[in-house]
């Protein structure tokens, strides 16, 4: 089980994108998925290679995650498609 710190987005935010004290961070969209209605963030931030982002998706359990939950992840049949 993760610490109730672990599961915050701003642990999340310093995690993967690691802003200086002169870098900025900002929320670029958020909304919720299609389907399930989660909750998404768009995280935003300036590196030397130009501007880098990444979503963060609200889970069930109340943590955020840069994965999708499960539910929300489109899911393959194994049908093949008619041509």
């Amino acid at each position: 089980m993760r610490a109730a710190s672990e599961q915050s987005l701003r642990f999340l935010v310093d995690k993967w994108l690691a802003p200086g004290p002169s870098s900025t961070v900002h929320v670029t969209e958020f909304s919720r998925t299609r389907v399930g209605g989660r909750r998404y963030v768009r995280v935003e931030t300036c590196v030397e290679a130009g501007a880098l982002s990444l979503f963060f998706f609200r889970h069930d359990d109340g943590c955020w995650c840069v994965f999708p939950p499960t539910a929300d992840t489109p899911k393959w049949t194994g049908q093949p498609r008619a041509a």
